[in-house]
């Protein structure tokens, strides 16, 4: 009995010590996280009111104000944002087409009223040298004086700047072989007078033009010494009348005429009195005029060059010599060139201007460079050619710019006569001598 009264009161006491270690490490325990209530189903948007919904990077079109944002508190629960209300489709603003720019008319009234104003304002390169052919500098606006059919022109523009150059190089293939093989040799030179910011293409003739360089390339391209390569040709035999020896009489004849055109005696077919020479052909007004049409697409902002390589000879062209000064004087074109062959050589150049009627002109070169205010550089061999490349371009590039405004209609299709003047003596002036007013100029 004494035992089970001991046992009973042990076990009440052992009972009593631990209530509150177990109270204490029930306290201890963390509370288990809160779980966030679901999201409440909503009804799903009509297509047809998403689609006229904004439309939000990264949202769908219409789900920008149902979109629901979550985060974290500091203890690390997730936190429920509420719910934005929807609002009604109807009252959505609807998203339209683009603003269209309006041209024309109606831009004046979009925009306000466009004013344009036609300026005839006209450009003169000028180059000057003293008696000895050598350029002068240090030249300013009050050494120049400009006429325009007979009136002064007061100056607005002047300036002494370097020009980037956009050249168009015309090589006449129909020179005799020993001259077009000094040609030859010394179009490797043409890029050593050029500028990396200068442009060329490159044009041959001998009965037609043809474009070698289909465009404008840089002057310092890699490109720039195929085209030229491409322009190079083996030059004609200079053909003689047979009017004697034992080909003359053609002893074999069909019908007439002789059997074999070959051996033609040079007299008119089936008349041994009258002599026929043979006709060469040398399509220089052709060529120049295909050149101008390539460079009349260039900037205003670039010099408008065309540099001939030729003897000057011209014969069987389809376009006339009027046609293409008018097309050059229109389009600011000026002629440069390096006379090569007879008419290079002293005393025959000077006879070979003069022209016989109804024979073929002798040296067509000369008229055009001094109407385009350009030069011409007549040389024999090929250290001499090779250093007039360099000379022109930079004569060219390194010319006075005047500037002023016409008195003269805009566009009265009429020829204008310019004339310009240095107040020093003894120097050498070359400008263009004229020019025709075009529609080119007032954009």
């Amino acid at each position: 009995m004494k035992f089970e009264i001991k046992a009973a009161a042990l076990s009440a006491f052992l009972g009593v010590s631990l209530i509150p270690a177990g109270v204490s490490q029930q306290q201890q325990q963390p509370a288990p996280a809160s779980v966030p209530d679901a999201p409440a189903p909503q009804a799903p948007v009509p297509l047809t009111d998403a689609a006229a919904g904004p439309i939000r990077p990264g949202g769908g079109a219409g789900t920008e104000s149902t979109s629901m944002t979550s985060g974290t508190d500091s203890e690390g629960n997730i936190q429920q944002q509420p719910t934005a209300p929807t609002q009604p489709a109807a009252q959505q603003e609807p998203q339209g087409p683009p603003p269209k720019i309006s041209e024309g008319a109606d831009a004046a009234k979009d925009y306000g009223q466009i004013i344009r104003i036609y300026s005839n304002f006209v450009q003169v390169p000028v180059t000057v040298k003293d008696p000895k052919g050598k350029l002068v500098a240090g030249l300013t606006w009050r050494d120049f004086k400009v006429y325009e059919n007979n009136n002064f022109m007061p100056l607005r523009f002047f300036s002494v700047s370097a020009f980037p150059l956009s050249i168009a190089y015309v090589v006449d293939q129909s020179l005799p072989r020993d001259q077009m093989a000094q040609v030859n040799q010394s179009l490797g030179a043409v890029q050593g007078g050029l500028t990396p910011f200068d442009e060329i293409s490159v044009f041959s003739y001998a009965n037609g033009p043809h474009n070698l360089s289909n465009g404008f390339t840089g002057a310092q391209s890699s490109r720039t010494p195929f085209v030229l390569e491409a322009a190079k040709a083996s030059g004609t035999e200079q053909l003689n009348a047979v009017v004697s020896g034992p080909l003359a009489g053609c002893p074999i004849r069909v019908n007439g005429n002789c059997a074999d055109p070959n051996i033609q005696p040079g007299r008119s077919t089936g008349n041994d009195t009258f002599i026929t020479l043979p006709k060469e052909i040398h399509t220089l007004n052709d060529a120049i005029l295909a050149a101008a049409k390539e460079l009349s697409t260039r900037p205003k902002e670039r010099r408008r060059v065309l540099y001939v390589i030729s003897d000057g000879k011209e014969y069987g062209s389809k376009a006339t010599y009027k046609e293409v000064l008018k097309y050059l004087q229109t389009n600011n074109i000026a002629v440069y060139g390096t006379l090569v062959g007879d008419a290079a050589r002293f005393g025959l150049g000077r006879l070979s201007r003069f022209h016989l009627p109804f024979t073929m002109y002798d040296n067509l070169l000369v008229k055009y460079t001094l109407a385009t205010g350009g030069t011409l550089d007549s040389e024999n061999g090929v250290n001499n050619i090779e250093s007039s490349y360099a000379a022109l371009a930079s004569e060219a590039r390194n010319q006075y710019t005047l500037g002023y405004y016409s008195h003269e209609p805009l566009i009265d299709g009429k020829y204008r006569r310019i004339d310009v003047r240095v107040n020093r003596p003894g120097l050498e002036v070359s400008a263009k001598t004229g020019y025709w007013p075009s529609g080119q100029d007032q954009k």
